[in-house]
């Protein structure tokens, strides 16, 4: 069944909490450079977020963990200077703030006054507590993230579906719960069980956004380098390409150095 979708101006943490209460889903996306993310916001995504898959898609590293604060922060600035419309939240990357609640108030204050973004992101539950109500007693807002937590690849040891044990599922829901409770505004579910997933959606006021988290949450996110299909390599269930951007800029690139090799570029309308 659809649901009618309210006109926002600008899109707002209040405004995710308002589309959940009135059926509405919420699109998110993530971006790392102005041109990309003033096309996203100009397409009337929901949310941007400037996640630490910089370190993958951008940087070509193998985890999220070597991008450092300054990184983030240099990406997010890029964006928060497309935006009209989106939610801007950030990534707050490995290292800045699992060990030391005022280390990560102060990372979350340099994302927040040196970008303009609108929020900041944490992967972990219980085991950051401190750090995320240190961060929210600031008046910063906090957008969680459980489930696969790709900080924590090395501890996991593997990139698979998360909280299919009893134990673990419970503890995700517990968690969750936590987030809400001490101010976080949303949550994002990445590659758990759906029906797990829409049991913790059902469970809190709180948006819950999913990544392979199935379709029983309140809204979902794709890195766009994936959805545009700009990678061939990577392929999970999850993942819907929308576009095959890889072949169309290959062809590009080859059409580009064809015309030059074959002096067909520039031509006689093409010069001063």
């Amino acid at each position: 069944m659809s649901v009618a979708k309210k006109e926002y101006k600008r899109i707002t943490t209040k405004s995710l909490v308002d589309m959940k209460q009135n059926g509405e889903k919420i699109s998110m996306l993530t971006a790392y450079d102005y041109s990309m993310a003033k096309i996203v916001d100009s397409a009337g995504i929901d949310v941007i977020l400037v996640g630490d898959s910089a370190s993958n898609v951008m940087a070509g590293h193998e985890t999220t963990l070597p991008i450092t604060l300054d990184q983030m922060i240099y990406h997010a600035t890029s964006v928060v200077r497309a935006i009209n419309r989106s939610l801007v939240v950030v990534d707050l990357p490995f290292g800045s703030y699992q060990s030391d609640p005022k280390e990560a108030l102060r990372s979350a204050i340099r994302i927040m006054k040196e970008s303009g973004a609108h929020a900041v992101k944490l992967e972990g539950g219980k085991e950051i507590k401190e750090s995320l109500k240190r961060i929210l007693h600031a008046g910063i807002p906090v957008m969680g993230h459980l489930g696969l937590t790709p900080q924590s690849i090395y501890k996991f040891g593997t990139y698979t579906v998360r909280a299919k044990e009893e134990a673990e599922a419970e503890k995700l829901k517990s968690d969750a719960k936590l987030l809400e409770k001490i101010g976080c505004f949303a949550v994002v579910l990445e590659k758990v069980p759906a029906k797990l997933a829409k049991e913790v959606a059902e469970s809190i006021r709180i948006p819950v956004i999913g990544i392979g988290a199935g379709n029983g949450v309140d809204g979902q996110v794709l890195v766009i380098h994936d959805m545009l299909g700009m990678s061939k390599e990577f392929h999970p269930r999850f993942l819907r390409r929308y576009a095959d951007l890889h072949s169309e800029m290959t062809k590009a690139f080859e059409s580009y150095r064809d015309d030059i090799k074959n002096r067909k570029f520039p031509s006689d309308k093409e010069q001063y």
